[in-house]
């Protein structure tokens, strides 16, 4: 089974994580799984940036993306070559590291 390194983040996974997931899984679904509790405000619908990460590793084993996910992630804060929404990326069979980007650009989450 593949394996997905979460890298730190400040407050949504301190020390980091690693997890072992099943192939077809979103990168989102992996972490909302393991306790991570990655912004979805769309509900995984592919309809904002918040899920958005950084895959830092495994980037060309992922599903390309479609057009609008494209057109979402130019919104995205802090936008790579190898970001991806978390809810569209599809684990394949290859290991994959992400990274949380620092912010969103949701204007509203429960949490604050």
């Amino acid at each position: 089974m593949p394996k997905i390194v979460f890298l730190p983040h400040a407050e949504i996974c301190p020390e980091g994580k690693v997890v072992e997931v099943e192939s077809g899984v979103s990168v989102c679904d992996a972490a909302l799984e393991n306790g991570i509790e990655i912004e979805h405000a769309c509900e995984k619908s592919c309809a904002c940036t918040t899920c958005h990460v950084i895959v830092r590793e495994g980037f060309d084993s992922l599903g390309e993306p479609d057009e609008l996910e494209e057109d979402l992630l130019d919104k995205a804060w802090g936008l790579e070559p190898e970001s991806r929404l978390s809810c569209q990326a599809i684990v394949d069979d290859e290991d994959l590291v992400v990274e949380i980007p620092k912010y969103t650009i949701n204007q509203v989450s429960e949490k604050h």
